[in-house]
């Protein structure tokens, strides 16, 4: 099971949730609602070689997909790009949200 870490005030967590939440084969892991889960994922996020340049930048790297394997994807497009699902455009507009210094998600 694919496990998707996300948070509700991000649009790409939103529409990631849109997209796999029905899905039994995903697992989503709101960090904003329980303290165990936001340990979860800032330990993974501290200590995982996929997050370096997400360290670097001082962004949040959600949503964040951990496959079954381990493999670590930090962005929708990303794991969209390597899956074979398709949608169209997000019904929202990037917004600052999910950057620490305001940039964007």
């Amino acid at each position: 099971m694919t496990r998707i870490f996300v948070m509700e005030s991000c649009p790409d967590c939103i529409q990631a949730k849109q997209l796999y939440g029905a899905n039994p084969d995903y697992k989503i892991i709101d960090i904003g609602k329980q303290a165990s889960d936001l340990k979860e994922f800032l330990a993974l996020r501290d200590n995982h070689p996929a997050f370096a340049k997400v360290r670097e930048r001082g962004t949040i790297g959600i949503p964040c997909f951990v496959k079954d394997d381990g493999n670590v994807v930090i962005s929708l497009k990303h794991y969209l790009a390597s899956s074979d699902i398709t949608t169209s455009e997000p019904e929202y507009s990037s917004g600052a949200a999910c950057n620490l210094d305001g940039t964007g998600c």
